[in-house]
């Protein structure tokens, strides 16, 4: 290691960043957010270095061996401490390791003398599964085991029994000898929701800094306009179902379109063959959908799963779009009940529909909720914003690396409380987000 990267860098030095992903098979957004936060980095001056494997080799491979490179990937190791070493990489920012990477790559980073950084883009470290839920409720069975159990019975991952077996012997094996919590020197969780659940999991809750995914762009203001939408997959844990019975119960709910395509895609078929006011526009680019969310009165996302951070709910926040959502998960950070939209239980179709309506209600006031929304975006997800956390969670993870660690600040003092328009209480304070 040079002496230059034994004393802590300051905080607006130009860094060396090697980005690790394991792209899946099917893009997602996680794939998005690797390539923003990458083009962020360059933006502001940072070398950006990538390192990338995708699971289309995974059809080669027999099961022995998938397990195997699942727990331990001697290339992935040996490639990227070679790269660590030859560029003199300052931090290794891995998104994903599932399953070729593997957590060899945290191994390669710190005897290379990088610090290592991981964000947590789902709940793959406490659920197999990965989105804590099955058969289509929520499920914690396996929150803080050592060994996910339950995950193998139920066959969690992919259906199989094997490949369960894998993912759940990968993580049992690492957390027993540490690599958890020695080998990474800060975790991003996407909220504190999720940083609640992952301390709970057994990660060291010192370690796990708090910092929601950036937009491509920050969004400008938008018109607004007299429909509701929904927009993204029309799969399960979506809440496809509960919004589709809300507008079936109540006459009174707008014109409804619906952006996106999935396994759901029939129900909406279904739905929108008998009742006018549903349009399934099928699934639309991001130009199309931004123009879709600029003049919508309002964005539904009635998920049933926990959300890790729902882009599409903070672009259209960014837009001045109100959101209404389900009063768990994330959304509770990210929506001020009644100031920049609803939250409503979970799968409770009359209380979704009646939040709709009720926005709708009084022009006025929704544009009163659209500015309050647009000015907590500004206040608390810009770029900028988005930039100075991932910089601040980047120098604590070098000076942990360096023997000089440092505490988090507490949610107190990361960011001045929103403070909503005039006339409107909020029900409760939104959680900070930490820095």
């Amino acid at each position: 290691m040079t002496a230059e990267k034994e004393a802590s860098a300051p905080e607006d030095a130009p860094l060396t960043v090697l980005l690790v992903h394991n792209f899946y098979q099917h893009p997602g957004g996680e794939d998005r957010v690797f390539e923003v936060e990458g083009e962020m980095l360059e933006q502001r001056g940072h070398r950006v270095l990538r390192y990338t494997l995708r699971n289309e080799e995974v059809d080669e491979m027999n099961r022995v061996a998938l397990a195997a490179r699942t727990v331990w990937s001697r290339d992935a190791y040996r490639e990227v401490l070679e790269i660590v070493e030859r560029e003199g990489v300052d931090v290794v920012h891995v998104h994903n390791t599932l399953p070729l990477a593997s957590p060899s790559v945290y191994h390669a980073a710190q005897d290379g003398g990088a610090a290592v950084v991981q964000t947590l883009h789902n709940f793959r470290f406490i659920c197999p599964g990965a989105l804590l839920l099955r058969d289509g409720e929520l499920c914690h069975d396996c929150v803080g085991k050592s060994v996910a159990t339950p995950a193998i019975q139920h066959k969690c991952y992919r259906g199989s029994t094997a490949a369960t077996a894998a993912v759940v012997a990968t993580t049992a094996i690492h957390k027993a000898a540490g690599t958890y919590a020695s080998k990474v020197d800060r975790y991003i969780a996407l909220s504190d929701f999720a940083r609640g659940l992952f301390i709970e999991g057994g990660l060291p809750a010192d370690q796990i800094a708090v910092k929601p995914n950036a937009l491509q762009d920050d969004p400008v203001q938008g018109p607004g306009g007299e429909y509701a939408l929904f927009a993204g997959r029309l799969g399960k844990g979506k809440g496809i179902q509960v919004l589709l019975d809300a507008w079936s119960m109540d006459p009174d709910l707008p014109h409804l379109k619906i952006a996106g395509d999935g396994e759901l895609s029939h129900l909406v078929t279904e739905a929108a063959s008998g009742d006018p006011r549903i349009e399934w526009l099928g699934w639309c680019n991001g130009d199309e959908m931004a123009q879709l969310m600029r003049e919508a009165a309002v964005l539904v996302t009635p998920s049933m799963w926990y959300e890790g951070w729902p882009l599409v709910a903070i672009e259209a926040m960014g837009l001045g779009t109100p959101v209404v959502a389900t009063n768990h998960g994330v959304f509770p950070e990210m929506i001020i009940d009644g100031v920049t939209g609803s939250l409503v239980p979970r799968g409770d179709a009359g209380a979704l529909g009646q939040a709709v309506r009720r926005l709708l209600s009084d022009p006025e006031m929704l544009k009163e909720i659209r500015h309050a929304t647009w000015e907590l975006y500004r206040e608390r997800f810009t770029r900028e914003i988005n930039y100075l956390q991932l910089r601040r969670i980047y120098a604590d993870a070098i000076a942990r690396r360096n023997g000089e660690p440092t505490p988090l600040p507490s949610p107190e003092a990361a960011r001045p409380l929103f403070v909503p328009a005039a006339g409107h209480a909020r029900s409760s304070p939104p959680v900070p987000v930490d820095w």
